[in-house]
């Protein structure tokens, strides 16, 4: 297992405050806690909804952020090697989502 941690981190509503297809205001707070995660040593993912253009524009807005992903929309390159396939799911130790539910917070 690598000795880094890995974040999955959401783009609309989490890392910039917009509605799709438009960019609007950073998440500044987030983006800095990232940067340092990273400076750390840490793996950063941007996971995504967004394709074609309206990625290469979140993209390129997380660039003007000075955040900067190891993998967008896929694992990470060792994590494929040491599991010998890349599945749908990200592999990662936490995931930030604007839409994320605790499982301890539903009910039945």
């Amino acid at each position: 297992m690598p000795e880094y941690k890995i974040i999955a981190v959401d783009f609309d509503g989490t890392l910039c405050y917009s509605s799709w297809p438009e960019l609007g205001s950073p998440n500044v707070n987030l983006i800095e806690y990232l940067k340092k995660w990273k400076e750390a040593g840490n793996k950063l993912i941007l996971w995504t909804c967004r394709a074609g253009e309206a990625l290469e524009n979140a993209i390129s807005w997380c660039d003007d952020q000075g955040l900067k992903f190891d993998a967008v929309n896929d694992n990470l390159p060792e994590i494929v090697e040491m599991y010998g396939n890349n599945s749908r799911k990200i592999t990662c130790d936490y995931y930030i989502d604007d839409r994320a539910l605790l499982p301890e917070t539903v009910s039945a």
